[in-house]
């Protein structure tokens, strides 16, 4: 499969949920019954967002994120993914995965704090509540998790990838994203994302957001230790103006060096446990749950 999503704004830009986060969106939660109806339903999109290997795509999808101006000026002047880039994969890890596995009522604090969250997040000329970057932050979920699970496992079949593209809507909708706003197939999905991925510019907010993602020194030692993988898979993952927009490079040794990679991970990652290969997914729900616990305790 070639760079992502040329077959053809979610990370959260709160400091981090702590317990009084939590707390306070316990005792305000007031989400529509109607949207965690439909967040208990999917079943398809399970599949997928169980699967650690999302994670190795987790910079792909930051980078494509702040493409867009209005989010790079949300994240890179209201977060402080700089010194504690953590916590940035903490809050989007525990949203996802609460929205595919939690309870009702754990969906509906997460829900809400990811408003309040979102709340202070503006400037003169963006918002983080502004529906047209949170739809293409939720685009950017989509596409890159499903692109990384192909990559690996192979092909969805046409019907399973309907299905999945549907439950995939629902996260959309619970970001505030209108539902007229969410393309009505895939096939719309794609023109929608074709369109942004011509007419994004890579701003200094965003060049200044893939700085701290891809050249971190203030990570923990095992974190910045990855990073060189990080780089060349993020890059050999973005479109190519994207990529080059980025500043990110790409050679012929690289491009056979993570070729081999993606070969060798192919053979050996659907071969792991399920207990494995969900690990992360378990330990992001339990760190969650003992947030909201001590919150409320």
């Amino acid at each position: 499969m070639s760079a992502v999503i040329e077959k053809s704004q979610n990370v959260s830009s709160s400091p981090g949920w702590d317990e009084k986060t939590v707390n306070e969106a316990s005792e305000s939660t007031k989400i529509d019954q109607e949207l965690l109806d439909a967040l208990d339903k999917p079943k398809e999109i399970l599949k997928i967002v169980q699967e650690g290997l999302l994670l190795a795509g987790g910079a792909v999808a930051i980078l494509l994120q702040v493409a867009n101006p209005g989010v790079a000026k949300g994240v890179d002047q209201h977060s402080n993914f700089s010194y504690r880039p953590l916590d940035r994969l903490r809050t989007t890890m525990t949203y996802v995965y609460c929205m595919a596995f939690g309870s009702q009522s754990e969906k509906a604090i997460i829900i809400d704090m990811v408003h309040k969250a979102h709340a202070p997040v503006q400037g003169a000329d963006y918002s983080a509540d502004d529906p047209g970057l949170q739809t293409w932050v939720a685009a950017t979920l989509y596409a890159v998790g499903v692109d990384m699970y192909q990559r690996i496992f192979g092909e969805l079949d046409r019907e399973t990838a309907e299905t999945i593209y549907k439950e995939y809507a629902i996260l959309a909708v619970s970001l505030r994203v209108p539902p007229e706003m969410w393309p009505k197939d895939r096939a719309a999905f794609w023109e929608y994302w074709n369109e942004q991925i011509e007419t994004v510019e890579i701003s200094q907010h965003a060049k200044n957001v893939a700085k701290d993602l891809l050249y971190n020194k203030n990570a923990p030692l095992h974190v910045w230790a990855s990073l060189p993988l990080v780089r060349l898979i993020t890059a050999e993952m973005l479109p190519k103006r994207i990529r080059d927009e980025y500043g990110l490079k790409t050679t012929k040794a690289r491009r056979a060096t993570y070729k081999f990679a993606l070969g060798f991970a192919k053979m050996t990652y659907p071969a792991l446990p399920k207990f494995i290969r969900t690990y992360p997914k378990r330990y992001y729900m339990k760190d969650m749950r003992r947030r909201m616990q001590k919150a409320t305790s």
